[in-house]
């Protein structure tokens, strides 16, 4: 394993509680009616905006704090501190494969031409190549995540060895300070998607090494999970909650994109959190295939990497114990109201 270094510790974010429910029996009624999870600062998760959209009718969402990454955020959903987590899907690969009950339920997040992870380095920096970094400190959200398996994998695609990719030195930092840290020196290639993406491009003096989709083209990169008990002890809360999330998939890939923006602005304004708004111009793509629903290849496409790492067990991926669309809407093709 290649040495990961930290640099920036992030904020405390797990914070227990009980969640009140109700058990109804009724078929289409939810069995619990308040939904705990951690949201991300300064932007507007799917369940959130789902909410806000009213797809979740009488279930609210409790927030209990903010993450910034995936395989921490699915590991609270997996101890019962949350009721859902989100995470790329070679961390649900080995969550899963570490006998963690949890089964994926929909996709929330993806890339393509318009939303994608971008690797970059300063306009004047002498790195060009994948050679250039061996040695070199990168920055990423977390270990062990979508961040380090598309860097690991576009490495070993341009040539490098194993030993050589364990020279790539990864620096875990929060997301936000990642361009600041580049900008300073601190690292020398930084990691960035979305709206902080688009926010370091516009600001000048950066440029892009590589892009997943470059590499790989566009895919899933990750679902929301459930724990297996909550979905046989809450099925009807389960469907609701995978279907307003598909919606609100759906009303983001329909929306024109200055709606979509006002919208987030409006929840966020809303919310009262002290968060910053600004970045939210930069806002571009919903990034997943229709209606969040997942497929085997979205697991098989880092089958490689997954078992280079030790995280699975034989060569292959048991892809049927990882997720099921059963609850979701658009799974047989028939349009679904979003509006």
């Amino acid at each position: 394993m290649k040495k990961t270094l930290p640099l920036l510790a992030a904020a405390a974010v797990l914070l227990a509680g009980c969640a009140s429910a109700t058990a109804t029996g009724a078929p289409g009624q939810p069995e619990k009616l308040e939904l705990r999870y951690q949201g991300s600062a300064n932007s507007v998760t799917l369940p959130e905006l789902a909410e806000d959209l009213g797809y979740f009718g009488p279930v609210k969402l409790k927030w209990v704090g903010n993450t910034i990454s995936g395989p921490q955020d699915i590991q609270s959903a997996a101890t019962d501190q949350t009721d859902f987590g989100g995470a790329f899907t070679g961390a649900v690969v080995k969550l899963v494969e570490a006998g963690a009950p949890v089964k994926a339920v929909v996709n929330y997040y993806g890339s393509d031409a318009k939303a994608f992870i971008g690797y970059y380095t300063k306009e004047d920096s002498p790195i060009r190549t994948a050679r250039d970094l061996i040695g070199k400190k990168v920055g990423v959200n977390t270990a062990g995540a979508n961040l380090e398996a598309a860097l690991d994998t576009w490495l070993k695609n341009q040539g490098l060895s194993g030993d050589e990719i364990k020279q790539v030195q990864l620096v875990v930092i929060p997301p936000v300070n990642a361009e600041q840290a580049l900008r300073n020196g601190q690292l020398d290639v930084v990691a960035l998607q979305g709206i902080l993406q688009d926010h370091a491009l516009a600001a000048g003096g950066v440029r892009s090494l590589f892009s997943d989709v470059q590499a790989f083209g566009p895919y899933n990169g990750g679902p929301y999970v459930l724990r297996t008990d909550f979905i046989k002890k809450y099925p009807e809360t389960t469907k609701i909650f995978v279907s307003a999330v598909a919606r609100a998939i759906e009303w983001e890939r329909t929306t024109p994109r200055e709606q979509v923006i006002a919208r987030f602005t409006k929840i966020i304004e809303a919310r009262g959190r002290n968060e910053n708004t600004g970045t939210l111009k930069y806002w571009k793509s919903v990034g997943v295939t229709r209606g969040g629903l997942i497929g085997d290849q979205d697991y098989t496409l880092w089958q490689p990497w997954l078992k280079e790492q030790g995280y699975i067990k034989g060569d292959k991926i048991d892809t049927s114990k990882l997720y099921t669309n059963e609850f979701n809407p658009y799974r047989d093709g028939a349009p679904a109201v979003t509006k």
